[in-house]
């Protein structure tokens, strides 16, 4: 799939939006739950966020392009194709220790199962931190490569969702990897 490449009327992003450096870009793609933008940092993908309220962070602003991410775009698309279930593109995730430790557990969560939060917590050697896995869980901004989606309340209960349209995007995912869930 070629990425969806915006019209802009400006050129030039704000520093704080995009560093000028030749290793960070960012590309946007259509999906069936509306558009991504997709972020680089040295050679591994730092973040995928969905559209919120029709717009993405860096609307008006010239895509700039990388391998790693014209890669994602790809298997993302493979995803949402039902052609892939597992994702190998690097990724660059930052955070606290405790949260890139709820965010490894999250990788581990394989296509069309779940989890709960203090299961995370427990991956995360915090048993008992179901609240702070939630939290870091909210924190994810690599949405989909790790597959924060996977995480369901306990009975099976589908609870927030900071992406997209938040729960029905959330749900939508659910559906798309055959995943029950309760509303």
């Amino acid at each position: 799939m070629t990425p969806h490449l915006v019209p802009t009327t400006e050129t030039t992003p704000s520093p704080a939006e995009t560093p000028g450096r030749a290793d960070h870009g960012f590309l946007r793609m259509p999906t069936p739950v509306g558009r991504l933008e997709i972020r680089s940092v040295d050679g591994a993908v730092s973040a995928v966020r969905f559209e919120q309220d029709g717009r993405l962070p860096l609307d008006g602003t010239d895509e700039r392009p990388t391998a790693v991410l014209l890669e994602a775009v790809e298997q993302l698309d493979e995803y949402f194709r039902r052609r892939r279930t597992m994702f190998d593109v690097p990724i660059a995730a930052t955070g606290t220790p405790f949260q890139e430790s709820v965010w490894s557990a999250l990788r581990e969560v394989g296509f069309g199962t779940t989890t709960g939060y203090g299961a995370l917590a427990a991956a995360a050697g915090a048993p008992g931190g179901g609240r702070a896995a939630g939290q870091a869980v909210r924190a994810n901004t690599i949405a989909i490569l790790i597959p924060c989606h996977r995480v369901l309340g306990i009975g099976g209960v589908v609870t927030g969702y900071s992406g997209g349209d938040g729960p029905p995007t959330k749900r939508w995912l659910l559906d798309h990897e055959g995943i029950p869930y309760r509303r």
